[in-house]
Order: structure tokens, then C-alpha cells, then sequence
């Protein structure tokens, strides 16, 4: 009895330990990412997906400050074809003047994140999120050191940019783009519905609002609807293509070809649901034009 008695005791003080260490995990992600948005000193250059045109590439090499000893890293986790991301990122890149030399790349995996690559990515000054599948790209980093790393180089003031699915990975809560209720994706969100679109953890750099992106093009307001309902406080942000929004503490500003909708809920008692389908009468959406600015 006292043998059982013994191990019993030790298997629950391991996993006491266990769950302890996964808290203290816990807090210190939580505490990097508050850390992230309240006092970092780099930028956010957020692309709604599309065709990026040379002007606003521009615009992100000017916000990114690439001066001579400065470089900026690729990361194409997201697309299924990371070589080919890496080329056709790099090439609009070079075509604007930026020198080969000073553009890194680096594949993450969970298994494959090398210290000297996590010493660049943290000093880079531009981080550039390639387009494809966000729950790719977050599979890769996700408590991870490359994680860290991102979320140290943009306490540091480099800016971190990303298109279509590095987009949707900006924010705390992401959108994955799966659906519960109907799984076969055919681009057509048919229904303002309770308990559809599938959340995840993003990268946290923006922890109050919530990315959509090629939104008007592909006319996803019926999800952005819905995710904005089922999460009060958070600012549901739908961003077009060709467009971005570049975010500086708690501003931000619309640059690029096309519009940005917000969505606000700010009270969760307002939300009523019935035979599944989501209702309000205490919402505020805004729609703006390049140019225009936004307290976040």
C-alpha cells in the first residue's frame, strides 16, 4: 500500500509540475504579446491580399527604413510553395532597389529553428509574411522561438508586413477560414450564422482586432458580420486587395487602391440569436477610403 501509495504521490506532483510549467508558458506568451502592443516601436504593414502594386511596396521599403546596414527576412510558411514566394517576394523587392544581398528568407518549422536564424529574424527590419494558408504559416510558430523572435524584432521597431494569409495572421484571434457548419469550402459565405467561423491564435500583434482580407473583392462581409457579433470589443477589420493598413501604437491609416470596413460591437448584450442565425440592433461600421485614419 505504501509503494502505491508513493507513486500515486509522485505522479500527481508531476503533473502538478506539468501544468505549472504549461501556465508559466502561458503567462509568458501572454505577457510578450501584451508587451507587443502596448510598448513596441516598430509598425505593422497589413496587405488585404491581390496584386501589390509597386507604390505600395514602395511605401513599406520607406515605413521599413532598409538603410544600408539593414536587411529585411522572407517568411513563406504559409504557401504550399515557399520557394516560389520567396521569388516572386524578392523579385518585386529587388525591381524597387533593394539590394539581393539584404534580403533573407528562413522556412520555419517546429523541428528546423536555427539560433543564427533567429538572431536575424529578430533584427531585421522588415519581416515580410508571404500569402497562402495562415493555419500553415501559425503550425510553424506557434510557442515557438520564431515566434519570440517576431514579436522581439517588432519591440525593436522593425516593421512587420504581410499579404492574404500573413494578413489574417496579425491578429490574437485569426480567422482560418474554416467553416463548421459547412466544412466544403466554396468561397460563398451563404449565412450570418452562431457558432460557423473557426478561430485560432494568431500572432497576437494585434490584440484587438480581428484581420479579414480580399474582402470586398471576394465579398466577405457575411463572415466579418458574424465574427465581429460572436466577439465583442474586438474591431473586425476587413481590408481589400491592393490595400493595406499601416499601423503605428494605436493608429492607423488606409494606403493603397481600395477600402477598408470596420465593424464595431461593443456590447455583447445586443446579441441575439435564433434557429442559429446571429441578430443585432447595436453595431457601427465604417467604410474608409486611402488616406483616411483609425484609432485601434
Amino acid at each position: 500500500m505504501k509503494t502505491i501509495h508513493f507513486f500515486t504521490t509522485a505522479f500527481l506532483l508531476l503533473m502538478l509540475s506539468c501544468q505549472s510549467q504549461n501556465e508559466a508558458k502561458k503567462i509568458q506568451n501572454s505577457d510578450l504579446i501584451t508587451k507587443s502592443n502596448t510598448s513596441a516601436l516598430g509598425k505593422l504593414f497589413i496587405i488585404g491580399g491581390g496584386k501589390k502594386s509597386d507604390a505600395l511596396i514602395s511605401e513599406l521599403i520607406a515605413l521599413s527604413n532598409l538603410k544600408k546596414e539593414n536587411f529585411m527576412v522572407i517568411l513563406p510558411m504559409a504557401s504550399e510553395e515557399p520557394d516560389s514566394a520567396v521569388y516572386y517576394t524578392a523579385k518585386q523587392f529587388i525591381a524597387l532597389g533593394i539590394n539581393p544581398n539584404k534580403i533573407k528568407s528562413f522556412n520555419f518549422d517546429i523541428n528546423n529553428q536555427k539560433k543564427t536564424q533567429l538572431d536575424s529574424l529578430s533584427k531585421a527590419s522588415l519581416i515580410y509574411i508571404t500569402g497562402g494558408d495562415q493555419n500553415l504559416f501559425m503550425q510553424s510558430v506557434l510557442n515557438t522561438k520564431a515566434y519570440d523572435a517576431i514579436h522581439i524584432a517588432y519591440q525593436q521597431g522593425a516593421t512587420i508586413a504581410g499579404t492574404s494569409a500573413g494578413a489574417a495572421v496579425m491578429s490574437q484571434k485569426m480567422i482560418t477560414g474554416n467553416e463548421f457548419k459547412h466544412p466544403k469550402y466554396t468561397g460563398d459565405f451563404r449565412a450570418i450564422e452562431a457558432e460557423n467561423f473557426e478561430i485560432k491564435t494568431g500572432l497576437g500583434l494585434l490584440s484587438n482586432a480581428i484581420i479579414d482580407q480580399h474582402f470586398i473583392r471576394r465579398m466577405r462581409m457575411n463572415r466579418l458580420l458574424s465574427v465581429a457579433l460572436e466577439n465583442p470589443n474586438q474591431m473586425a477589420i476587413g481590408i481589400d486587395e491592393s490595400t493595406a493598413i499601416v499601423v503605428e501604437g494605436n493608429s492607423a491609416r488606409v494606403t493603397g487602391n481600395s477600402q477598408v470596413v470596420i465593424i464595431h460591437n461593443n456590447d455583447k448584450k445586443s446579441i441575439h440569436v435564433k434557429n442559429g442565425l446571429l441578430g443585432s440592433k447595436d453595431i457601427k461600421l465604417e467604410i474608409l477610403l486611402p488616406g483616411e485614419n483609425f484609432k485601434l
